[in-house]
């Protein structure tokens, strides 16, 4: 029996995580046949062309709670997608009221999960607990510290890994490029230009907390190889970011990169990618890394597109990293180390079947992230969720 889903998000053309798993989400259940609905959540009004926007949630506006609980209303199943900065109220507080007003099952997908809450953003993600039929993280991690930390049903909990789009065939294949060997640092004309250059990948959304100047720092002591890697940096600056303080933290890496003499090999590429055009700028990569200042980020959606990639990830320590690439997939270095960091680029470039083996790993890992597995797993969440509703209407 068919079950239809509503979705209280943030959603396109906002550029954010949330908008983009909610769109990927929505969309695979579209391709299953089920019949969905976006209720987009948004700091001001502004007008949606998108048929899948039912209703929008919008800051301050009187009667938004209310009205977004009924538009949710009309579908079997709600999943609301919960992250303590997209809401309007303290923490977000007002996802509450909406899911208070909830007559339909709730599937509540906590996207942060804080070790160290404040007693306001504890008690705002135990009272969304309290009111979701079934609450989803997207790691081990992130479910051991909601149960140990938090006063949640620990029976209510849920682990379904965040979803990836499937490879290219040109991502899925292992490195073809020939180990690396040291280069004497004397006659510029011996560099390789970028295009046959080994590349080191970062994308999303930019801002303070990245960590993009970790590899920044660490370029110089990777000149002696030939060809000499090239870094390549994706994405706009985040919205709020830009609106606070405009592209600081994109020319500071520049100025960065030219005062320690590599700017020749780091391109900072503004552009919010299509999901094609992602892809393909992925497949390009020989290694993807993620220097995030974090150490107890317990979700990480360019962490899961890497992997279901199949490519070498080198990345500080944050939670989500160390349990999805502790089994071989990536190398994993100390946030305070530069020197880690700089061994750990140089050894998947140049150590022998490192790179094959991390990508192998990998491919293990894939069938499990990709979006039609994920979506699988909450499409049988919701039917269950209905079904159950409608056995005890009966």
């Amino acid at each position: 029996m068919p079950t239809s889903f509503g979705f209280l998000s943030s959603y396109p053309p906002t550029q954010c995580g949330l908008a983009t798993f909610t769109a990927a989400l929505r969309s695979e259940l579209v391709a299953a046949g089920e019949r969905t609905g976006v209720v987009r959540v948004l700091p001001r009004s502004e007008p949606s062309l998108d048929p899948a926007v039912v209703a929008q949630m919008v800051h301050g506006e009187p009667g938004a709670i209310i009205r977004a609980a009924a538009a949710l209303g009309v579908f079997d199943v709600a999943v609301v997608q919960h992250e303590f900065g997209i809401y309007d109220g303290p923490d977000g507080d007002s996802v509450v009221g909406v899911l208070a007003l909830l007559d339909v099952p709730s599937i509540v997908v906590a996207h942060t999960v804080l070790a160290d809450p404040t007693p306001h953003q504890r008690e705002v993600l135990e009272r969304v607990a309290d009111h979701a039929s079934i609450l989803v993280t997207m790691s081990e991690t992130a479910r051991r510290r909601l149960v140990e930390r938090y006063d949640v049903d620990a029976s209510r909990v849920v682990v379904i890994p965040h979803g990836a789009p499937a490879p290219t065939a040109l991502a899925s294949t292992a490195l073809a490029r020939p180990t690396l060997a040291p280069m004497a640092l004397a006659r510029p004309a011996e560099r390789a230009d970028h295009a046959a250059s080994p590349r080191f990948l970062t994308w999303g959304l930019l801002g303070p907390g990245k960590g993009i100047e970790r590899v920044v720092d660490v370029l110089p002591s990777l000149r002696d190889l030939a060809p000499r890697p090239h870094y390549l940096v994706v994405g706009e600056t985040h919205p709020r970011v830009l609106e606070s303080e405009g592209e600081r933290y994109r020319d500071a890496l520049w100025e960065r990169a030219e005062h320690l003499g590599v700017a020749d090999m780091m391109t900072l590429q503004a552009g919010y990618l299509d999901v094609a055009s992602l892809r393909r700028v992925v497949a390009t990569a020989d290694v993807v890394v993620l220097p995030y200042d974090s150490h107890e980020q317990v979700t990480s959606g360019v962490l899961i597109e890497a992997v279901a990639a199949r490519k070498p990830v080198v990345a500080t320590a944050f939670a989500h990293a160390c349990e999805l690439l502790g089994s071989g997939a990536g190398l994993v270095v100390d946030h305070d180390d530069p020197g880690a960091m700089a061994s750990a680029l140089r050894r998947v470039l140049c150590e022998p079947g490192l790179a094959a083996a991390m990508a192998s790993r990998a491919g293990d890992l894939a069938s499990e992230l990709l979006w039609p597995a994920v979506a699988a797993r909450y499409h049988a969440l919701g039917a269950r969720l209905a079904r159950d509703r409608s056995v005890a209407v009966a």
